[in-house]
């Protein structure tokens, strides 16, 4: 759109105000929708991201047996990304790939 202003301003004599109101317009219109495609494929990335994490998530779930009756630190470091403790002595387990669980078994006494 932009390109067919300039080449029609080339070739026609117009005014030039009017050329640019509508020059800018198309500069406008173009800037907008280059931002918002730059966005889109920003999240297109980041859920490809995301998605491979909870495929490697599901991974991990899928070899343990049906009860895990012990630490197991292998375990530990492919499901979670790190434990928030609140001042009320809450914790937040942040998951790989951003989920947040507060499980009500969990507090501490200290």
């Amino acid at each position: 759109m932009v390109q067919k202003l300039i080449v029609q301003n080339a070739r026609v004599a117009q005014n030039q105000d009017d050329y640019n109101v509508a020059y800018d317009a198309a500069v406008s219109c173009y800037e907008a929708t280059k931002a918002e495609r730059e966005k889109v494929a920003a999240d297109i990335r980041q859920r490809g991201i995301r998605r491979r994490e909870f495929e490697r998530f599901i991974t991990e779930l899928e070899k343990l047996p049906e009860a895990v009756l012990e630490f197991d630190e292998t375990l530990w470091d492919s499901l979670v990304e790190y434990v928030t403790v609140g001042k009320d002595k809450t914790m937040v387990f942040t998951l790989i790939g951003g989920t947040e669980m507060t499980p009500w078994l969990f507090h501490c006494s200290k």
